[in-house]
């Protein structure tokens, strides 16, 4: 055996056959443990070597975003993560700070510039969102991070989509991105939990890359930016406005709760009073979504 390991190592065509075997192996297994270890591991792999490859782009964004925008350089945001676990998503400034006579912050198409739009059309306002995933808090593919407003009004049956990390991109956003109805987002991402593996990642990657040479769907048709599902819900009549009040207060009070531990966090969204949806009734719509949109 040592004798034929030798031979191999010797000879150009031995060295090419072991190097397509080792190849093979590790993608064998980086599909059979993907799910478990490989996906963490390529995150971590992907997102630092990313970090210091387009370290020049982000220090050239920042610096126009500073002189063009103002200052902080970073946006930061409260959004729900991993099992509900609320972290600060980090994404570079695309609004002003633009106010009325009152003080109150202007509607976000009057604060939306030019250079802004160009970022977010671009997609190089999410570049910060690389060192997130390096840090655990995301992963490259997965269910785009919401809003803590769009949580709130989420039932139990979609808030399976926070079973695993939150992603940079994701198979609803290769399917429509922000052009699509909640109901099909949120039925992509279910699908996409359902079924987590290698070669769908690799799909929706290129997919990507793809969407964003095309600066396709970045804006809901006929908004400036993407409509909060909450304003969707009150807008085609699915809650009151009585209704959409009280979950306002529960996302207050998921913002001011400073601990931010897990229990604490299933303690405020399971509060009776802020249970305003027929669940099983949801839960029904959400599987026949999913059938549908299942790959």
């Amino acid at each position: 055996m040592k004798e034929f390991f030798e031979m191999l190592a010797g000879a150009w065509w031995g060295i090419l056959i072991l190097t397509v075997s080792a190849v093979f192996i590790w993608f064998l297994l980086s599909a059979l443990l993907y799910r478990v270890f490989f996906k963490r591991f390529y995150d971590i792999l992907l997102s630092g070597l990313a970090l210091l490859i387009l370290s020049p782009l982000f220090i050239l964004i920042a610096v126009l975003v500073r002189a063009k925008l103002g200052k902080p350089v970073i946006f930061t945001q409260a959004r729900p993560g991993k099992k509900n676990k609320i972290f600060r998503m980090r994404k570079f400034r695309t609004m002003t700070d633009g106010r009325d006579a009152e003080g109150n912050l202007l509607p976000d198409q009057e604060r939306l510039t030019r250079f802004g739009k160009f970022l977010r059309a671009a997609s190089l306002d999410e570049l910060p969102g690389i060192w997130d995933i390096f840090r655990g808090k995301m992963s490259i593919i997965g269910p785009r991070p919401q809003l803590i407003k769009d949580l709130v009004f989420m039932d139990d049956d979609i808030k399976r989509r926070h079973r695993v990390r939150p992603g940079l991109t994701g198979l609803a956003q290769v399917s429509g991105r922000n052009n699509i109805s909640w109901d099909k987002r949120f039925a992509f991402d279910l699908a996409y939990v359902k079924k987590i593996n290698i070669f769908s990642d690799i799909k929706i990657f290129f997919k990507t890359i793809f969407k964003v040479f095309k600066r396709a769907d970045v804006a809901t048709d006929g908004m400036a930016t993407s409509e909060d599902y909450g304003d969707f819900l009150l807008r085609t009549d699915r809650i009151t406005q009585e209704e959409y009040n009280e979950k306002l207060a529960q996302m207050q009070e998921l913002i001011n709760h400073k601990k931010n531990t897990q229990a604490d966090i299933v303690a405020i969204l399971e509060k009776p009073e802020y249970n305003l949806f027929d669940t099983a009734m949801q839960e029904n719509e959400i599987i026949q979504s999913e059938a549908q949109y299942d790959e």
